[in-house]
């Protein structure tokens, strides 16, 4: 009994210790917890003038290329010495020649056949001027003087195909001379000295040098920066184009110019092939020589549009919408006209004035009045 007693006064001395630090201890108020605005970077509005252009690539092909074929047969006795891989060569230049006596032989049978040709019509002339008069008198007849009239005609055709025949052989006598169509460069020959080459037969293939042309492939909606309509004949449409390529280890430019379209559009693709022109691609003036087969990066120079913002590509949430950060440092959205995307910018062309700031951080969760933090008060300007 009395352990018993000795337990409850314990139990009542604790409890009375508790009630009395409970009552005299301090008291928590609770506090409501404030969300911690996001940190973002911001760009100013700065609207400009940008000159637009369009990025693409494409191969240095001649703007001709022959199959160099002779016109007659026989054995090559001379070869010119740019008939080699590489060479070049004038318009008017023999390539090379063909042996001409088999030629000249020729030419002289068709000379003379030509002068008996010549002395039969003269001949069947006068006998047929001498069956008609006859026949007038009634002294001949009428199948004598048809005679006189066929023999006539047969002189007339024999003479004409005597001249045609003439005309060959001196042609075929030229042609044994091969001769270069325009200024030009061997890509590949098959022909030397010794060798019998067969009419119709090609032996080398040349290209022209004047200029070289370039397929450059673009989207057809960036046709509407480079302003080249589709389907136009007409050539020199004026739009610049910068090629640039690695040669000999250092970086190189030409400057060409867009010629024409080509005429169709690529279904698959929906790429159209724009033609450029370079002149003179193998002067020298400083610069390597723009060959034929080499690959180069090409910029076409477009139109020019005013007041354009340009800004990073993340600055736009969705299609058409960025958030501008307002006076209060609060998240706007704002729908804005996109001109374009490029890369990792877009312009835009309506929807924001000068000195406002947009956001250019991404945020997983973005809520209209939102607010927001700045690194500091120094911001940093749109530009291209």
């Amino acid at each position: 009994m009395k352990q018993w007693i000795i337990a409850a006064v314990v139990v009542a001395f604790g409890i009375g210790n508790m009630v009395m630090l409970y009552s005299t201890g301090p008291k928590l108020e609770p506090k409501s917890v404030q969300p911690l605005a996001p940190l973002v970077r911001v760009m100013n509005v700065l609207p400009q003038q940008v000159e637009m252009t369009a990025e693409t690539h494409g191969t240095i092909a001649p703007r001709t290329e022959s199959e160099l074929t002779p016109e007659v047969s026989g054995r090559v006795v001379a070869l010119a010495d740019s008939m080699v891989a590489g060479g070049f060569f004038k318009q008017g230049d023999i390539l090379f020649s063909v042996e001409t006596l088999d030629y000249r032989l020729a030419l002289e049978q068709a000379r003379a056949a030509l002068a008996r040709s010549t002395s039969e019509l003269d001949n069947a002339r006068k006998t047929s001027s001498r069956q008609l008069d006859l026949l007038s008198k009634q002294l001949t007849s009428d199948s004598q003087s048809d005679d006189a009239q066929n023999r006539l005609r047969i002189a007339e055709a024999t003479l004409r195909e005597a001249q045609a025949r003439l005309a060959k052989a001196e042609r075929d006598l030229e042609r044994t001379d091969i001769v270069a169509p325009y200024d030009g460069r061997v890509r590949s020959k098959r022909v030397d000295v010794g060798q019998f080459v067969n009419r119709g037969n090609p032996v080398a293939t040349i290209f022209a040098t004047d200029y070289v042309e370039i397929r450059l492939p673009i989207k057809d909606e960036e046709l509407q920066f480079v302003n080249i309509p589709v389907g136009t004949n007409v050539e020199s449409l004026g739009a610049e184009v910068k090629l640039r390529a690695s040669f000999g280890g250092e970086e190189a430019e030409w400057q060409g110019q867009v010629v024409r379209t080509e005429g169709e559009i690529d279904p698959q693709s929906r790429m159209i092939n724009v033609v450029a022109r370079v002149l003179s691609p193998y002067s020298s003036e400083g610069k390597p020589p723009l060959s034929v087969g080499l690959f180069v990066s090409a910029e076409i120079q477009g139109d020019s549009f005013e007041n354009i913002v340009v800004l990073p590509r993340i600055a736009l949430r969705g299609p058409s919408q960025v958030y501008v950060v307002d006076a209060e440092n609060r998240l706007r959205f704002r729908e804005v006209e996109v001109l374009r995307e490029v890369d990792n910018q877009v312009y835009i062309k309506a929807g924001l004035k000068a000195g406002e700031r947009v956001c250019i951080s991404p945020l997983d969760t973005a809520i209209d009045a939102m607010p927001v933090r700045l690194p500091n008060p120094t911001n940093e300007v749109a530009k291209r």
